[in-house]
């Protein structure tokens, strides 16, 4: 019988293009193996595992390996290939040009008969969002490493990321055949930059060129792995040169695990003999409590370490009957005196429990909106009713899917612990879904950071305008860090996000998938408007044109607010007496808060103010809240006119890594762009530099860098704080807000 028979009489797939077929071509045993692959296991035999790191760390070179050895594919591509293939999980043609992830992608695969799903995450701060929500729905994680970067920015960003979301880790470090890499400074850093209790349970055997396995601490036992693409581990005794090196180390992590585990502890203060199983034991219990981060090593590129860390995940990381999943009440249906209840949800995986499960990724596809779902509780089957807790719109699920990168594979049903995707789903990212029409719950709501670049966007073609709103709308709707609006004044179309490189993609996504150029315009930066010194204030509202009047006094200060709250607005009603009546009072913080919306230099919004009212008016017949609404814009009209104000612009943390003989160079760029140097590291050839800068003088950063550094440098950033621009570029500012306010003077006119 062909595969293509096989194919149509087990109906695997929809459409024979779409196929995984190295699913079918792995030894050749096609039918064997997705069979292993589909069928649902014990939750006990069950990992969620998402792999996270800063950008270059080897990601989704790592996955790749995980799913070669793991059998999900029959060969091995690189993430830059020079066979014009790829990785599997950069299924996007952006991806593979870009030798980046921009999209998170989704897989699941067998090692050891335990189901691992894995979600490959993207590296850069811009698509930030993309590893938020991975983590919101996963049991535990890889964190990995690169062994001569180190703890970089972003490494921080997903520890944070981690820390909210109480997810345990693993640590890889990767990249061990790297000129300088230097796994033992990477390991300090943990300690020091991420605060882990952190300690190796592997050792690498030899560095650089001289990288020929690794030796486990745990075991004691040196690993090698044998065969052309390393698919053969072997073990073997410990070095004769390592061996004082590899009990030291044991020492150390004994020492680690029984700061973290009081089990252990007891067992290290009685001086008792500890075995293997002991030892492993301790790593799972502390690794679940997030007190422990053991630390593994290989080089994914030179197929070494990989399947250790896959052991590693089996045994250390939690399997979802081990974590603790909750649902919230809507706040909606409690008392005043109740606090929000929480629901423990039962990771069982049967059907005696409703299903419960969260939608936490969207994304458009060839045959309608695909949305990546989490099943927290219960099963769901084809056929089944599903009910949106948030808008109380039923649906009917037509079609289940398991995903392996941009392919799809049939299931007739899910539990509690699957990831899966359903299609025609019409919500929103973070809804909640149940097969009980009447049960008013959420799951917890995941964290999206506010945008920092804006950018005005316009069809290249008129004629595109229809694929243009389309393209929008899809690429909002999947990502809550893209904005657009249109500005009514400049008569453009904006978009915001993340930063300059989020922006680009969106751009050159919307040329590729719907035909519609667009062109950029200059970034746009969310600039501030904020008071120098406090300003008083006396305003009249009065207003009689037959019928009731309005009257409204406001008196009071408005006064800057100090640094570290220069990004807020602050209302406090400090009146005494009946003159300002307590029902008119939210009047006036409403117009105060309506004036902050535009400012008087260059119409950007208001911030790091505080509106103190101490007195004021009112008529018996005349006074209302929207007279007091009018009489608190006045004031802040007046404000405007007598007060100093100056412009606040978001400075960024950025960091610089690049080799040591362009460090003088690099430094010269950051001062040439008003940065602010913080502190430089280095490690033996290359250099750290950590700086503040104005996010309105790191544009274009990106090209000078590469240039400057034969393009070896690299460089993130991420919000910081806001401070006030210099008397120059305010003045630069204003007259070119002043300049635009003409030029649509004169359109109305025209």
């Amino acid at each position: 019988m062909t595969i293509v028979n096989i194919l149509r009489q087990h109906k695997c797939l929809e459409k024979l293009s779409r196929l995984p077929l190295a699913a079918f071509e792995v030894k050749g045993q096609w039918m064997c193996t997705h069979s292993k692959f589909a069928e649902h296991k014990p939750i006990d035999k069950m990992r969620n595992i998402g792999i996270s790191a800063h950008i270059d760390s080897g990601k989704t070179t790592l996955t790749e390996r995980i799913l070669f050895y793991t059998g999900r594919i029959s060969e091995m591509h690189e993430v830059r290939g020079k066979d014009n293939v790829g990785a599997v999980m950069d299924s996007m043609e952006l991806e593979r040009q870009r030798g980046i992830t921009i999209q998170s992608a989704a897989t699941y695969t067998l090692w050891k008969d335990y189901n691992i799903n894995i979600i490959d995450t993207p590296g850069h701060v811009d698509f930030t969002v993309e590893v938020e929500r991975s983590l919101r729905v996963l049991d535990g994680a890889v964190l990995v490493l690169c062994a001569v970067g180190g703890v970089q920015s972003q490494t921080l960003t997903v520890n944070r990321q981690m820390k909210r979301y109480n997810v345990p880790c693993l640590a890889f470090i990767n990249k061990l055949d790297r000129l300088s890499a230097n796994p033992y400074r990477v390991l300090t850093q943990m300690r020091t930059k991420l605060k882990h209790n952190a300690a190796f349970i592997q050792l690498p055997i030899g560095l650089e060129n001289e990288t020929k396995g690794i030796i486990d601490l745990v075991k004691q036992r040196a690993l090698y792995f044998d065969g052309d693409y390393g698919e053969t581990v072997r073990e073997d005794e410990i070095p004769q040169d390592m061996r004082t090196v590899a009990k030291e180390s044991k020492q150390e992590l004994i020492e680690h695990l029984s700061n973290a585990d009081e089990t252990l502890g007891e067992l290290f203060l009685n001086e008792s003999t500890i075995t293997e199983k002991d030892i492993k034991d301790a790593i799972r219990r502390s690794c679940l409590k997030r007190t422990f981060t053991p630390v593994l090593v290989g080089t994914a590129l030179k197929n070494k370490g990989v399947q250790p860390l896959l052991d590693a995940v089996l045994d250390y990381l939690p399997h979802p009957g081990e974590v603790e999943n909750y649902a919230l009440v809507d706040a909606a249906e409690k008392k005043e005196d109740e606090e929000i209840k929480k629901i423990i949800l039962n990771p069982e995986r049967s059907d005696k429990h409703n299903f419960i499960g969260l939608a936490f990724k969207l994304e458009a596809g060839k045959f309608g909106q695909l949305t990546y779902f989490r099943c927290y509780q219960g099963k769901l089957s084809k056929t089944d009713t599903i009910f949106n807790t948030r808008t109380k719109k039923k649906v009917r699920v037509a079609r289940l899917v398991r995903l392996h990168s941009n392919t799809m594979e049939d299931v007739n049903e899910v539990y509690a612990g699957d990831i899966f995707a359903l299609f025609g789903v019409d919500c929103a990212s973070g809804d909640t879904f149940t097969t009980k029409g009447d049960q008013n719950i959420s799951m917890e709501s995941i964290y999206v950071p506010e945008p920092v670049v804006s950018m005005s966007i316009t069809p290249k073609n008129s004629k595109d305008r229809d694929n243009f709103a389309k393209g929008i709308a899809r690429f909002t709707k999947e990502d809550p860090t893209f904005h657009f609006e249109f500005d009514r004044e400049s008569k453009e179309s904006i978009v915001s996000g993340m930063g300059e490189l989020h922006l680009e993609i969106y751009a050159q996504r919307m040329e590729r998938e719907y035909n519609c150029p667009v062109t950029l315009g200059k970034p746009k930066v969310s600039f501030r408007e904020t008071l120098v010194a406090p300003c008083q204030f006396d305003y009249l509202h009065k207003k009689q044109s037959g019928g009731a009047g309005q009257f409204g006094r406001v008196i009071g200060v408005l006064e800057p607010l100090p640094p570290h709250k220069n990004t807020t607005l602050e209302f406090s009603d400090e009146t005494v007496g009946t003159n300002v009546p307590k029902q008119f009072v939210p009047g006036i913080q409403r117009g105060f808060l309506e004036a902050c919306e535009k400012g008087c230099l260059i119409g950007t919004k208001l911030a790091g103010l505080k509106y103190r009212l101490k007195d004021g008016a009112n008529h018996c017949v005349d006074s209302s809240e929207h007279a007091f609404a009018l009489a608190a814009i006045g004031s802040m009209r007046d404000c405007f006119e007598n007060g100093v104000w100056q412009i606040l612009e978001p400075i960024m943390l950025v960091e610089i890594t690049g080799p040591e003989e362009f460090q003088g160079s690099v430094m010269g760029q950051i001062t040439k762009r008003k940065g602010l140097i913080m502190g430089v590291e280095g490690s033996e050839d290359w250099f750290t530099i950590y700086a503040e800068v104005p996010l309105n003088d790191m544009f274009g950063y990106s090209g000078e860098l590469r240039s400057s550094t034969q393009g070896k440098g690299e460089f993130t950033m991420e919000y910081s704080r806001y401070s006030p621009c210099t008397p120059e570029v305010q003045d630069q500012l204003i007259q070119q807000y002043q300049e635009s306010q003409g030029l649509a003077q004169q359109k109305k006119k025209n």
